[in-house]
This record gives structure tokens, C-alpha cells and sequence, in this order.
């Protein structure tokens, strides 16, 4: 198979940043913009192409939630303008165009539960589309506009609804609150395991759309479907004559806990007949069933059992010969999204590339790849008859609508050059003209073993030649993940751009998007091989870029970043003035009998703790503690069950006990990530205040921080 990477003209640095770079821009990019931003997401181009439905998300700061409205864009039209397309107290997400493009099916909770909706392109009021008494997880409607498929959660021994509502009704009489397992999970992310999965449900879809009488169709499978925690309708597709469903499971059982073994089973739409295993020679993760038009399923395989961060590959098994192989086998990148093209003739895919999110077009009967879009991130995207209609975002820029079309045929190849994306929405253009952004610049450097690293560096928003500027050094987290060209609505160092400070951060040894090999090198050696390279990386930048004060500097980091932050207090701690812990792992061996997805911490560590304890323990921060000497800032939450907050209150315990300057934030109603806006505001308070406290010339004393 050939690769074609095709170079694409690069987005001029005005429109990666929107218009935050107008000359009437005033102020800095705070905390309270990043909350108040509104967030475009899952566009879908209608069936005729002509129109494309997109969820915007508003922060609603009294009601402290955010609230989606679905939005409609013309494409026809030479500037397309947006109109809301739906309007209600309650949230609307998820819209799906109907078949036959004259309305859209959706997810509200406007009745009081999550149910499925409609609203047509012609105006009225929406219809309620399903009246069921459990809550709608996910939804898909059928090729033919027949059937619909939803996802609810019910007791695994009851076929019918009524049998889930029942027990349900009765568990709420018992006024004992005792929960009893005799397997794991016992809890998963944030929640408390009740007993029920996330099964499979179809029903006819009649003239009126109203659902008929539902039925389970997952019923042969014991597992979630749509998967647990992150799952979504990505995980089953009807097949192009709406009589087929596959979907993605992974068996619930006394081994969930350290599998990673999803497999594909296809049933009949109707639940009738019996299910078949596609998969079942794979021991690893299948995900993402696509269908294309004529019937070939395509989907993505890893092939190391128990590795969640293992090499994507796309698989494709022909319908007339059920023959599988693999499409993207001889390119090292792992795809992080599959879909089909506007035709059904291609597949279009992301992956990350490099300290970027690509998206690509593959020929299913050539294996050929065409790169589309190769800076920035592509964080979703529909294809249209010509192109494809991407949310896109970089690290000077929130997501918006783009269009991608391919314009011209390049000299001596068959590939047809993309032209530069067409800007279909600025939804936040007002506040963005208003505001400074910090300029950004991807560098690298010879990191562990003088292997070519990479990373980014970001200047303070007002930059002024001649000063220096103190460093907010941000680890990124997974550890298999990437920091890269990418809008975070967490970690976004345009706030501590906003905030004055210079940000560097490094795509260490463990990262994707630099071949599978650099990804698996950091397990079994997290405290190795990516402590090397934040070293070398943040020397390389100082010696790079004259403005970076390297004697006021503090390292921030959550999950992974949060165990470097304490693997950094005990094995670098003559480099940071300050620290900030955001729910860091202390301590090895307690975190590997009290998390919950143990295929990762053993896949990283060699095994369970009790038969590789060295492993665990080589790279155990609560084994340092006696060098720690860097003031520190810990934050955890009380519903996260992936670092449990023991985690964090041992690591400010281990502060405290020594003397060392400490503060611990914690809260009662987040996971590991902080959500609620008032909560993200608190949040960003205490951090940048933490780091105007050790490295502003100006200290703010600790009594006058917010909490005291």
C-alpha cells in the first residue's frame, strides 16, 4: 500500500486563532472566557448534502451547567449563516438527520427523561418519538427510516422493560442502603456499579415516527452496549439494508476488570435469529463497526490483549467472501476515528500525526491514503458529496466548523490536493476579536537516547521582546495520549498565556502520533524514558527561546501528569519553584487494589502488583518522599474512581508531615476531571494563584488566597 502525504497549504495564523489577533484585542485570555466559550461539536451532513445539523453548547453560569441546542448551516449557501433549530429549557443533542432529509431525529430531556425526538425541516414543534420508562442512553435510526435502535440500561436477567421498571420500583421501597457485589466492577469512573448494563433495544418506526413496541436485540451478549464509560452510538451501525445491526461488547464477567477484549457480533435487526461473532480469532479491542455501500464492514482492531493504548488498525471483512484484512497495517499511526465517505465508496479516518490530529481518506480496494487536513485537530467530521465538514481547533484557536474540499489534481500523481479549509462558523468571534492570544511554536529536540522528540511552546499573550517570562510547565496526562495542536478545555495554556506566563509542554517518550514504538516505550518505564525527555525538553527550550526565565518555573500535571509531578518532587526537585498535583497517583501499590480498569495499570506495570511487585514499585513516588522539598499544590475529586482521592490526600499527608509549603483543594462532586463550571473557575482560581504566589515578583501570601 502507498501513502500519499500530500502537503497541504498551512491555515495562516489568523485564522488559527479566529480573530484573536485583531488589532483591537485588549485583553488576556482568562479563565471565565474558557468558560464562557461557547463549544461547537458533532456536525452531520444531511442525506442530500445540502445542510449540516450541529450541537453548540452554552454555559448557562447561574444554573451552573452547561446547555446544547442543535444548530442548521446551508452549505450551498456562499457564507452560510447559522440558525438555531432548536429552543428549550432542556438540552437537545445528538441530531441524525431522518433518511429521507426532511427532519431530524434527536435526544432531549425535555419530557422529563431522555428521550428521542424529531423536528422537520418544514417548522412545528417537535415530537416526542420514543415514550419509554427508562432513560435513552444513545440512539441510531435505519437506512430505510423502518426501525430505530436505542441503548437503555436494564437488569441483564430482564428481557422486558416492565421487568427492569419493576425491580427498580422495588429497590427504591427498601430502606436499606447497602450495595452488594461478588465480582468487580464494583465501580467504574464515577459511578457505583447498580447492577444493570447498557443493553441493545429496537422497535418499527411507523408514518407518525412513533416507535413501536421495543425489543432487545443485545440480549445474546452480557456486556454494555454502547461500551462503559465513554461509549457512544459509534459502538453498533445498521447495515446499508437496515436488516443487519453489528455492535461492539465486551463480555461482563468476573474478568471485565482486566480485558480489553471487545468483539463484533452482528443480529438481526428484529432481535430474531441467532448472533454471530465476527471477531472471535481477536483477543484484543474491535471497535467502530462502519458499513460501506455495498455491504463490507470496516472497523479498528488492536492486536495486544489487556493494551488500550495498542496501534489501531483499520480491518475490512468483504461481503461476499467474509475474507478480513487489514487496510492500514504498514502505516505506524493508530486511528483514532472511522467513517464512511459521503458515497460509501471510501473510508475517512483521524489519527494523531506528529504533535497534530489528521484526517485521511483510504481507498478500501487499494489501501490508498490521501491526507486531507494535517495541522491543527480534527476533533469530529461528517463527510458531504464533495468534502468533508470537520470541527476543527488548534492551540490558538476553539473549535469551529470547516469545510474541506479537494480542489486540484497534483502534477505527476493521481491525488486530488485539498484545498485550504472554508471557515463555515465563528461562534464565538465577538469575544475572541476582544482578546490576546499567545503565539505558539512546535520545536524538538533529542531527547532519551537522542531520539528526536517534539514538543510546543507558547509565549505570554502581550509578549514583549527584551523580558523574560516565568514557565508554567505542563505535563499531559493518559500517559498514552498527546499534547499537541489542540484546544483543551481543561488544560488550555492559553490561560496561563492570558495570565502572563510563558507555557511549555512535551510530547514525551509514550506519546502517539510518532509510531507505535515511541507509544509503547513508556510502559514498565513511566518514571525513565519521559522524565528524561521533560528534562531535556524544558533545557532545549531555554536554550532556544531567550525569553523563558528558567529560575521561575512550576511543573502542573493531572492523572500521569499528576504521578511526574510527584515522581518529579522526589527525583528533580531542584528545577520547580512550585508544584500543582492534579489527581496524581502517590503511591503503586494502593493505587493498583483500589482502581477500577486494572487492564492498565498491569499492562504498564508487567502484571497484577502481586505477581510483578518490582515492577510497581520501581517507579513509586510514595517511596521518595524523604527529597521532597517543592511547595505544592494538590487537587483531587471525591467521584474519581480511576486515581481514587486517597491518592491525593496521601500526597498532601506526605507534605504536610515534612513541613513543606502545601495546599489541598478538593471536590466533593467531580471525577477526575472538573466539569461544573463554578467549579472550573475555583479550580483555575487556586492553580494560577498557586503560581502567581512562587513565581510572580509580586507574591500573593497563601491567607489571601480564595478558600482561606
Amino acid at each position: 500500500m502507498r501513502l500519499n502525504w500530500t502537503a497541504l497549504p498551512l491555515l495562516g495564523l489568523a485564522l488559527l486563532t479566529t480573530s484573536a489577533f485583531a488589532s483591537n484585542a485588549t485583553k488576556p485570555f482568562s479563565p471565565d472566557d474558557l468558560v464562557r466559550l461557547a463549544r461547537v461539536s458533532d456536525p452531520q451532513v444531511s442525506p442530500d448534502g445540502k445542510h449540516v445539523v450541529f450541537a453548540l453548547r452554552e454555559t448557562d453560569i447561574e444554573a451552573n451547567r452547561g446547555k446544547v441546542d442543535l444548530w442548521l448551516l446551508n452549505l450551498n449557501e456562499e457564507r452560510p449563516v447559522s440558525r438555531r433549530l432548536t429552543q428549550h429549557p432542556a438540552s437537545d443533542s445528538s441530531g441524525r438527520w431522518a433518511p429521507d432529509g426532511r427532519g431530524i431525529y434527536f435526544l432531549s430531556n425535555r419530557s422529563g427523561s431522555s428521550q428521542v425526538w424529531h423536528i422537520s425541516l418544514d417548522g412545528g414543534e417537535a415530537q416526542q418519538v420514543t415514550s419509554l420508562p427508562l432513560d435513552v442512553g444513545s440512539f441510531e435510526v435505519s437506512p430505510r427510516s423502518d426501525r430505530i435502535a436505542v441503548s437503555m440500561e436494564v437488569f441483564p436477567e430482564c428481557v422486558e422493560i416492565k421487568c427492569t421498571t419493576d425491580r427498580l420500583a422495588e429497590r427504591k421501597k427498601d430502606k436499606a442502603s447497602a450495595l452488594s457485589y461478588d465480582a468487580l466492577f464494583v465501580r467504574h469512573w464515577d459511578t457505583w456499579n447498580d447492577g444493570t448494563l447498557s443493553r441493545l433495544f429496537t422497535a418499527t418506526l411507523g408514518n407518525d415516527r412513533k416507535a413501536g413496541e421495543f425489543k432487545l436485540v443485545s440480549g445474546a451478549v452480557r456486556g454494555h452496549v454502547p461500551s462503559k464509560p465513554f461509549g457512544g452510538e459509534e459502538d453498533y451501525t445498521f447495515s446499508p439494508d437496515g436488516k443487519r445491526i453489528v455492535f461492539s461488547a465486551r463480555i461482563t464477567d468476573a474478568k471485565e476488570p482486566w480485558s480489553t477484549n471487545f468483539d463484533l457480533y452482528e443480529v438481526a435487526a428484529d432481535g430474531t435469529g441467532e448472533t454471530r461473532n465476527l471477531t472471535a480469532d481477536n483477543p484484543a479491542w474491535d471497535a467502530q463497526p462502519v458499513f460501506l455501500a455495498n455491504g463490507d464492514l470496516a472497523w479498528l482492531a488492536m492486536s495486544r490483549p489487556g493494551f488500550e493504548a495498542d496501534r489501531y488498525v483499520v480491518m475490512l471483512r468483504g461481503s461476499e467472501d467474509d475474507k478480513v484484512r487489514a487496510l492500514t497495517a504498514d502505516w505506524d499511526r493508530s486511528v483514532g476515528h472511522i467513517a464512511a465517505s459521503f458515497d460509501g465508496r471510501k473510508l475517512i479516518v483521524t489519527a494523531d500525526d506528529v504533535g497534530q490530529t489528521a484526517l485521511v481518506e483510504i481507498d478500501p480496494k487499494s489501501g490508498y491514503r490521501q491526507r486531507l487536513l494535517g495541522n491543527g485537530q480534527v476533533q469530529g467530521y461528517s463527510p458531504t458529496r464533495d468534502g468533508v465538514v470537520i470541527t476543527w481547533a488548534s492551540l490558538g484557536s476553539p473549535p469551529d466548523l470547516y469545510l474541506v474540499t479537494k480542489s486540484s489534481t497534483a502534477a505527476n500523481s493521481r491525488a486530488v490536493l485539498p484545498s485550504a479549509p472554508k471557515p463555515l462558523t465563528a461562534v464565538n468571534q465577538t469575544l475572541l476579536a476582544e482578546r490576546q492570544f499567545g503565539e505558539f511554536e512546535q520545536f524538538s529536540f533529542k531527547g532519551w537516547n537522542d531520539e528526536t522528540v517534539y514538543g510546543y511552546v507558547m509565549k505570554p499573550a502581550g509578549f514583549e521582546r527584551g523580558k523574560k517570562y516565568p514557565i508554567a510547565f505542563i505535563v499531559h496526562g493518559g500517559p498514552q495520549v498527546s499534547f499537541s495542536n489542540q484546544w483543551s478545555w481543561r488544560w488550555n495554556p492559553q490561560v496561563y498565556a492570558g495570565a502572563g506566563y510563558a507555557v511549555v509542554f512535551i510530547d514525551f517518550h509514550g506519546s502517539p502520533g510518532y509510531g507505535q514504538a515511541f507509544t509503547d516505550s513508556i510502559s514498565q518505564d513511566w518514571g525513565g524514558k519521559p522524565l528524561v525527555d521533560l528534562q531535556k525538553g524544558l533545557d532545549a527550550a531555554l536554550g532556544r527561546y531567550d525569553w523563558l526565565d528558567g529560575t521561575r518555573a512550576c511543573s502542573l500535571g493531572a492523572s500521569y501528569g499528576g504521578f511526574m509531578q510527584n515522581w518529579i518532587a522526589g527525583n528533580w526537585s531542584d528545577r520547580f519553584q512550585c508544584i500543582v498535583n492534579h489527581a496524581g497517583i502517590f503511591d503503586q501499590r494502593t493505587m493498583y487494589y483500589t482502581t477500577e480498569e486494572l487492564w492498565f495499570t498491569e499492562w504498564e506495570n508487567g502484571g497484577p502488583y502481586y505477581l510483578t511487585p518490582k515492577i510497581h514499585e520501581k517507579y513509586n513516588p510514595a517511596d521518595h518522599v524523604t527529597k521532597w522539598r517543592t511547595p505544592m499544590l494538590v487537587i483531587h475529586g471525591a467521584l474519581d474512581y480511576r486515581v481514587p482521592y486517597s491518592q491525593g490526600l496521601a500526597t498532601f499527608t506526605a507534605l504536610q508531615r515534612q513541613g513543606i509549603p502545601s495546599r489541598f483543594v478538593f471536590f466533593p462532586d467531580e471525577n477526575h476531571w472538573i466539569l461544573k463550571p463554578a467549579n472550573s473557575l475555583r479550580w483555575h482560581s487556586e492553580v494560577l494563584g498557586w503560581l502567581d504566589q512562587h513565581l510572580k515578583a509580586t507574591r500573593i501570601p497563601p491567607a489571601t488566597l480564595p478558600g482561606n
